[in-house]
């Protein structure tokens, strides 16, 4: 989900084990352990995702592309929000990263269509209303 705390150097030993261990008592993540819609799940914790069964062989960016959308259904997020969300902070915003990620990973799951494009928004998963 992203980080929520910094440990400056230097730092003390002790601290950086208080701090890992305030970590651990924390409640589970947030993350279901697994996402679905329809017929596709996707483990994110064993990095597995299939669909009607069959086991989808996706890149990582594909595959975190997928987790994205499955983990927002029915809303839509732009190509700047996938950028952010699935590409590093070096990824170029004028590139077509996200367009043709979008296209390997909608080839490899296959018919019928699950991902939906929303002209000037973006993509959604799920409800086409």
């Amino acid at each position: 989900m992203g980080a929520d705390d910094y440990l400056p150097k230097p730092f003390a030993f002790a601290e950086l084990v208080a701090r890992v261990r305030a970590l651990a008592r924390r409640a589970t993540s947030p993350v279901p352990p697994t996402l679905a819609y329809e017929d596709i799940t996707l483990d994110p914790a064993r990095r597995v995702a299939s669909r009607a069964g069959q086991r989808l062989d996706l890149s990582p960016k594909e595959f975190a592309l997928l987790e994205c959308l499955l983990a927002s259904p029915g809303l839509v997020l732009s190509a700047e929000e996938l950028l952010e969300r699935v590409w590093d902070e070096a990824a170029d915003p004028f590139s077509s990263a996200v367009k043709h990620t979008m296209h390997r990973l909608r080839t490899k799951l296959g018919d019928p269509p699950i991902i939906h494009t929303v002209r000037e928004g973006g993509y959604r998963i799920g409800d086409t209303r």
